[in-house]
């Protein structure tokens, strides 16, 4: 379905019944990401997955600061509000852990559960942030000028995917047709408005949140390792698990494995 908000059309599916989740994906991903997930949880919750703005069905609005990572926090709570939910669960991997977390900043009273894949509050100075603001504006040049392909030529071999050359040559084709399927300008965009260097730092607005936290990270990925061993000290309700041989992306990379941990959290805690 579509669901219009703000002047922009939203994609969104939902699956199942029962609590609902809903699923936010990374940048250069949509919601079709979500499909081993579905598969395991739709016959005990009601999954929600949302193209994120910019990527998928959903609009590529041409100005990038109606992708602030806030803005669409706003528009998350309005989509929320047209399924008529009164609370939800949010789980977000990497880019849509931080609007995950946004949202739940912004909204505490909105979300039961939170999880977080790989993701983080953003940074915390200034200058770190100018720094990824310039590094994200050269990504932004190679999707504009050279092309979505020439792009993910280069996204795809960048450390932080490295593990991700070990799954099956049909998952990794998968993986890369999903990429290549995105708009250059929606891509560009995302990072100029929403990017981690774009984006207001929450990490003194952990400590606010009492919602239980469900944070997850691959052991191959060393920073988002540490980055989530210090939000675990700060958030007041928080478990962190470390996935073995495991990357960026657990989700692809131990689907059933993470369906199990997720569907735990969310029927026990």
């Amino acid at each position: 379905m579509k669901i219009f908000i703000d002047e922009v059309y939203y994609a969104v599916e939902s699956v199942g019944e029962g609590e609902p989740l809903i699923c936010l994906h990374g940048f250069t991903g949509d919601g079709s990401t979500w499909d081993d997930l579905k598969d395991q949880l739709s016959g005990k919750l009601r999954v929600i997955t949302i193209d994120c703005l910019g990527h998928g069905e959903s609009d590529i609005p041409s100005d990038y600061h109606r992708y602030s990572i806030e803005k669409c926090a706003h528009d998350l709570n309005r989509i929320v509000e047209e399924l008529h939910l009164a609370s939800v669960n949010i789980l977000g991997y990497s880019m849509g852990g931080r609007l995950a977390l946004t949202f739940a900043v912004l909204f505490p009273e909105k979300v039961k559960r939170l999880i977080l894949e790989s993701s983080s509050p953003g940074l915390k100075s200034e200058d770190e942030r100018s720094s990824r603001q310039i590094a994200d504006e050269k990504l932004s040049q190679i999707l504009l000028n050279d092309g979505i392909e020439a792009f993910v030529d280069y996204w795809e071999d960048i450390a932080l995917f490295s593990s991700q050359k070990k799954l099956p040559a049909e998952k990794q084709q998968k993986i890369r047709d999903q990429r290549l399927n995105c708009n250059p300008l929606g891509l560009a965009n995302s990072l100029r408005g929403m990017g981690t260097g774009a984006q207001p730092s929450w990490w003194d607005s952990l400590e606010n949140l009492q919602m239980p936290v469900l944070l997850l990270a691959g052991e191959l990925d060393e920073k988002f390792c540490l980055l989530n061993e210090e939000m675990k000290k700060r958030l007041p309700n928080a478990v962190f698990h470390k996935i073995s041989e495991c990357g960026h992306a657990l989700h692809v990379e131990h689907s059933t494995k993470f369906g199990k941990m997720i569907e735990e959290f969310l029927l026990t805690t």
